[in-house]
């Protein structure tokens, strides 16, 4: 569980980027950040595992105030949340099984993995991995081989083969066509349901959020404006969260791909 109890994080320059957050997100939920650019989703969701660190409060997971930690207890706690980033944060010239072995890192230690003396069990989960996701086929591709989406879907493989007990998404589909936002958002959400891991996704497109969510939390200037299940959530509420009327580039829009 984590639960936020009066977070705030002002900037060494005097921005507010989170303030007063009360929220709490239960085990194997899967949430959906909404909100304009600016609105504080990614300081929320990289608060959760301390890419940045709130000024005033208490941030909570598994009860216990993560915003005390240092060091081993950082490196520990990074290690059971796995984070899925725009720009994927591959290593482009690696191939991709090397790559989904990076989410051993925590476990490994730097030096074995510097030496690729990964073991047999680690291997073997790296590429259960990439067949979950359906890429499998490109284990020993370079990753600057790959499109968008399967750099994306490498990047779910690595973050499954950590198998962490919460999984961070900061807009994932923010570079992809609507077909292949559509797939990224689909084993994301299957992972979700199989595997129990809480996941937080931060989106910009309300009908993605509409889909795949099970909770949307609404943010405006670092506030939560809105927190609910997505059947209460209506295009009423959305222009309330935005503080405007919808407007066409708040849609992907696209199929699912079959």
């Amino acid at each position: 569980m984590i639960e936020f109890k009066d977070v705030s994080l002002v900037y060494p320059n005097g921005t507010q980027g989170l303030k007063d957050i009360n929220t709490t997100i239960k085990d194997g939920e899967f949430v959906v950040i909404v909100g304009l650019s600016g609105a504080g989703k990614s300081t929320f969701i990289r608060s959760i595992n301390r890419l940045v660190t709130p000024t005033a409060g208490s941030l909570l997971i598994d009860d216990e105030n993560i915003l005390d930690y240092r060091g081993k207890d950082l490196r520990k706690l990074r290690t059971k949340i796995g984070m899925i980033f725009q720009n994927y944060n591959l290593v482009k010239r690696s191939n991709v099984l090397r790559n989904v072995l990076a989410g051993r890192l925590g476990h490994t230690g730097t030096l074995r993995s510097i030496l690729n003396l990964y073991k047999k069990e680690d291997v073997g989960l790296a590429y259960e991995s990439l067949k979950r996701v359906n890429i499998d086929e490109k284990l020993y591709n370079r990753a600057d081989e790959l499109s968008g989406g399967q750099q994306q879907r490498v990047s779910i493989a690595r973050v499954l083969t950590q198998k962490p007990s919460y999984i961070l998404a900061d807009e994932p589909v923010a570079s992809l066509d609507p077909p292949t936002s559509h797939q990224v958002m689909t084993y994301l959400k299957k992972i979700n349901k199989e595997d129990n891991i809480t996941t937080i996704v931060n989106l910009h497109f309300i009908d993605m959020a509409m889909e795949y969510a099970d909770r949307i939390i609404g943010m405006r200037a670092g506030e939560v404006v809105f927190d609910g299940p997505v059947s209460e959530v209506t295009e009423k509420t959305f222009e309330e969260i935005y503080g405007r009327t919808i407007r066409e580039d708040d849609l992907r829009g696209g199929a699912k791909e079959s």
